[in-house]
């Protein structure tokens, strides 16, 4: 709203709350039932994978959190995400590929990393977070227009020149900051469900695994995913290489996984 009163007075604020809004809310309510639709997500049935909806039950109990709904993805990409605007309204969805690769204990530990972004409502923060890079980079291409059209408030005499510096950047800082968000959740994650299914090795092999098998096996296409959804997933479902892989949604998994065997040292000590 501050950038859109600068550029556009109280009308440019306006439209700028009003875009806001709108953003917000398609994002709060309908992401769910958008990416789930998008990778074909079926229902989980209970008939078919009753350990899965035992574990889930089960850690969702300790996390003191609904049982969210349960969904699979007949991919063989091994992976899973958690969505949904809250715990009342989760949806956890696992891949075919997944259940195929990992033992029992290493899905219960993928599982519990899933309800754990639940629990933190990281899917919430990820899509106010997206939702604001969304809305800077709109304005960015905004001040591009402003600076070659001569738009923008004449009064405070705008230099062309600053404007498309500034309108270059904003879109790389928000980006950024999105990138840091959506890794520290991760990390949060990986720490809140080791916690909670008591067995941090577990996820910390299951992670090694769907590194490994993402790296060298099947991994999700422009024709079956989007770039946008990465960060929902338990690692990225994208092959990166080169300069891409700088700009990852997750943390490195090396990383990862040290976190969680140190955890598991301290467990030990104890």
């Amino acid at each position: 709203m501050l950038i859109g009163s600068f550029f556009g007075g109280y009308h440019g604020m306006q439209i700028a709350f009003i875009f806001a809004l709108i953003m917000n809310g398609l994002a709060y309510f309908f992401s769910d039932k958008l990416v789930l639709k998008l990778y074909g997500a079926m229902p989980l049935e209970k008939s078919q994978y009753p350990w899965i909806h035992e574990t889930v039950q089960e850690l969702s109990s300790c996390m003191r959190i609904p049982m969210p709904k349960l969904w699979i993805v007949h991919n063989p990409m091994a992976n899973a995400f958690a969505t949904g605007r809250n715990p009342k309204n989760a949806s956890v969805a696992v891949t075919a590929g997944i259940v195929d690769i990992l033992e029992k204990h290493e899905l219960r530990g993928v599982l519990a990393h899933e309800l754990a972004h639940i629990k933190n409502r990281d899917i919430l923060i990820a899509t106010i977070a997206a939702t604001i890079a969304t809305t800077i980079s709109f304005i960015a291409r905004s001040m591009r227009y402003a600076a070659f059209w001569g738009g923008g408030n004449k009064r405070r005499g705008n230099n062309p020149i600053a404007l498309i510096v500034v309108s270059i950047f904003m879109p790389i800082a928000a980006a950024m900051i999105q990138l840091a968000i959506s890794r520290s959740r991760e990390y949060l994650a990986d720490e809140t469900g080791a916690h909670y299914s008591k067995d941090p090795l577990a996820l910390a092999d299951a992670l090694e695994k769907l590194h490994f098998h993402s790296k060298h096996q099947t991994h999700a296409t422009k024709s079956t995913g989007k770039e946008s959804t990465a960060h929902m997933f338990i690692v990225h479902p994208f092959s990166s290489k080169g300069l891409i892989s700088l700009f990852s949604t997750h943390p490195p998994m090396e990383k990862r996984v040290e976190r969680l065997k140190k955890m598991y040292e301290k467990r030990i000590q104890k």
